[in-house]
């Protein structure tokens, strides 16, 4: 539902100058039309944290095919929540977005950064075809970003070779994500006593991403499989859904399908966030074709690939490498020996294609991005450090049935 036409006091609008208590910051719009894209934007900001030179906003675009539960999520981040029609007549130094959709409307420099794993997670990906990546860079014979935030040297090429004019805009800045989980390992075991994880047994995380072709879209009766299949007292079942699930099924009806799983054991992540420290915790996960999957074999977890993903993975992407590199889940088999095998077969660090074509600088992306967003901003970087944050702790929805209501 479209927002009614408004005009919130905010620094940066001229009207509400005489409330502002810091004054003269620089202005950054923080652009959110979906979760996937809020999640991955929300890992920059700590970048501009303690600097009062920085006024951070947020916005969701208006759009007649709206994503169910995006204004409530931003509005729980507790930011300034700016109507875009206000964001239409006004300026912002810097504008953060992990979408190209309405960001040629905005009065700003923008930064596009991906909201998933560079290079392509599937057909969808928007460098699939040279045509729509121009098409989605160009307006009116001008490029519209300042600056596309790319994971690796392959995605700023390929940026390059889709649209020439773009070239000089692409910047290669690392993947936060990965970096975050990294520098989260040493709390592993934090991680999995939040998750319900016992002495001695054996984490299995089930990711999905969206689509019909995904596990839990093709493979629904997978979930229940597991549980019941697997002892629970050799092992802790934790499923991590894509934010797109959650938000086009909604999430009463994810938690419906899910209640009796739930009541059996099922540990349900929610889709703001939990799924990394799941990855940095997992001894084993079942998945797709999806970015979570990709980053558990980043991690050096024991992967098990559903069969049914495949209509969505492209010849030559990441998934394709990883489905070449892992087992694939035989639903016609019993799964603990499937499990077990790939927990005690796996070689040391078999996954290292994937991690070195999902970063090409390893360790630096909070330095990469900072420097570039200063610079966007017009700003010298501040003195302070840059250590990488690792990841909270995760949350699962069991937790929250109180707040939430059961279905």
């Amino acid at each position: 539902m479209m927002e009614a036409p408004s005009w919130v006091k905010a620094a940066g609008n001229p009207a509400a100058d005489k409330w502002v208590t810091v004054s003269g910051a620089r202005t950054v719009l923080v652009v959110v039309p979906h979760m996937t894209a809020g999640t991955r934007l929300v890992d920059l900001l700590p970048l501009l944290e303690s600097d009062h030179r920085v006024q951070v906003h947020f916005t969701v675009p208006d759009s007649a095919d709206e994503w169910p539960g995006v204004r409530d999520y931003v509005r729980g981040l507790g930011g300034v929540v700016v109507p875009w029609s206000q964001v239409l007549r006004s300026r912002y130094d810097l504008v953060l977005a992990s979408s190209y959709a309405e960001v040629d409307k905005i009065n700003g420099q923008v930064m596009v950064v991906s909201h998933g794993v560079g290079g392509g997670r599937s057909k969808y990906h928007p460098w699939a075809k040279d045509a729509q990546m121009r098409d989605k860079l160009m307006r009116d014979g001008r490029v519209v970003p300042a600056a596309v935030a790319c994971s690796h040297d392959d995605d700023a090429r390929r940026l390059g070779e889709a649209c020439p004019e773009a070239a000089g805009r692409a910047v290669v800045t690392g993947d936060p994500c990965y970096d975050r989980m990294c520098a989260s390992v040493s709390f592993r075991d934090k991680y999995r006593n939040a998750l319900g994880v016992e002495d001695g047994r054996t984490l299995v995380v089930l990711s999905s991403t969206w689509s019909q072709y995904s596990l839990f879209g093709a493979e629904p009766d997978l979930f229940a499989r597991v549980l019941w299949e697997l002892p629970a007292s050799r092992y802790r079942v934790v499923a991590a859904l894509h934010p797109n699930i959650w938000s086009v099924h909604g999430s009463w009806q994810v938690r419906a399908w899910l209640a009796d799983l739930r009541k059996g054991g099922l540990g349900l992540l929610p889709p703001e966030d939990g799924w990394r420290a799941a990855l940095v915790a997992a001894d084993v996960v079942i998945g797709d074709h999806g970015s979570v999957t990709q980053y558990a074999a980043a991690m050096d977890v024991p992967v098990l690939m559903n069969a049914a993903s495949e209509p969505d993975v492209p010849p030559g992407s990441i998934p394709d490498l990883l489905r070449s590199l892992s087992d694939t889940l035989l639903l016609d088999r019993r799964l603990e020996p499937q499990i077990e095998n790939a927990l005690h077969g796996h070689t040391p660090d078999p996954y290292a294609l994937i991690r070195e074509k999902i970063t090409s600088c390893p360790g630096e992306a909070g330095a990469r991005f900072r420097s570039v967003m200063y610079r966007l901003l017009g700003l010298p970087e501040p003195a302070r450090g840059l250590p990488v944050s690792p990841v909270p702790l995760p949350i699962l929805e069991e937790s929250q049935f109180s707040r939430l209501g059961k279905p």
